[in-house]
């Protein structure tokens, strides 16, 4: 009979190696999984994982790491402080959308004007958005006790129809032929998050995601508020008797990681996508958690998990283009990342034991 044993002490040494093992877990069962589909399991694993970083076309795709890169670890790096106090937003992807969707609106709303003060303006405007929209949730769990999960994953369908409406109305492109969405944005220079080093994919998006997680890392290694995240979320109990005032933990952690994911919208929609449109959202804000959880919750962690997380995404296209995989078959392989690193983590707490079944 196989039991689950508490440990004395969660083991460091499993806590460090389990998104290792959950990475080549996926690697295994997402071969099983497209060899069921009909695919050489190898072939499709390899062009996943290889062929953006050293196949025929790597030249074209490293960059890409950075562009599909950053907005995962700007919005993991918020997500990651709430986590880290137990403080759970769920609705990045929601505050991602309004980020872009104010960003975008400032800037348009000085369109055809070119001044050096435009996309400093729109920067704000995604941060603010971002922030708005996580500011709900965590005032309604402040003064009412509201499940900041419910709340802000709810608010992510409610930031989609805005986001509709706002391509089929308001931001709508006047000249657009009754197409929704907006203006393009790189074709407007004074709103567009251009890369800065022509080829390398380093746009200002990438130099946000950077210094958030230097930003983070000093937070929380070199800072009290830091030391009161952290101790909020492993003993809530000794928190109190420190001095940590939850109600401000709770306002700094959402408001913190709803203006990160705004600023990822913002950059995303004035450089990458170009322009706010019905399906601008791809699911960022979700897979940023696993982002969040791969990487420990530790910055530097964050920044490596992020790479890995961009490498499937561009390696699933690939797949898809080369291969004919369908997309479908990529989500569920970046799902089972979370899977099984959620299901290994538990062999930090648990150690597993061989019992012997007492008889009657």
């Amino acid at each position: 009979m196989i039991v689950l044993e508490k440990r004395p002490q969660p083991s460091q040494a499993w806590s460090m190696a389990t998104p290792a093992v959950a990475v080549l877990a996926t690697m295994v069962f997402g071969g099983v999984l497209f060899a069921a589909l009909g695919k050489n399991p190898i072939e499709a694993i390899q062009t996943i994982f290889w062929e953006p970083l050293f196949g025929e076309h790597a030249s074209y795709y490293r960059p890409q790491l950075l562009i599909k890169g950053a907005p995962l670890v700007l919005i993991a790096i918020g997500l990651s402080l709430g986590f880290k106090a137990g403080i759970w937003n769920i609705g990045a992807e929601g505050q991602y959308i309004m980020g872009a969707t104010v960003g975008a609106g400032v800037g348009l709303a000085f369109y055809p004007l070119e001044a050096w003060y435009i996309f400093p303006l729109m920067i704000m405007g995604g941060a603010l958005g971002g922030w708005f929209w996580a500011m709900i949730p965590a005032l309604l769990k402040v003064k009412f006790g509201t499940n900041e999960i419910l709340v802000s994953l709810m608010l992510v369908y409610v930031a989609e129809q805005l986001l509709a409406s706002m391509s089929l109305g308001l931001l709508k492109n006047p000249q657009g032929y009754g197409f929704p969405g907006s203006r393009n944005l790189q074709s407007y220079d004074s709103a567009h998050n251009a890369e800065l080093f022509a080829g390398t994919g380093m746009h200002w998006g990438v130099v946000a995601a950077l210094i958030a997680v230097i930003f983070a890392y000093v937070l929380l290694n070199r800072h009290m508020l830091g030391f009161h995240i952290r101790l909020t979320g492993e003993a809530p109990r000794a928190a109190k008797f420190a001095g940590v005032h939850p109600s401000r933990l709770i306002l700094f952690c959402l408001g913190t990681s709803g203006m990160l994911a705004g600023l990822a919208g913002l950059f995303e929609v004035a450089g990458p996508a170009g322009q706010i449109t019905i399906d601008f959202n791809v699911g960022y804000g979700f897979t940023a958690i696993i982002v969040a959880f791969l990487g420990r919750l530790h910055p530097v962690g964050i920044l490596l998990a992020g790479g890995v997380m961009a490498l499937t995404y561009i390696g699933g296209d690939i797949a898809q283009s080369k291969l004919g995989l369908p997309a479908s078959a990529i989500q569920v392989f970046q799902g089972m990342l979370l899977f099984f690193l959620l299901a290994l983590d538990l062999l930090t707490n648990y150690r597993i034991r061989a019992a012997r079944k007492e008889v009657a």
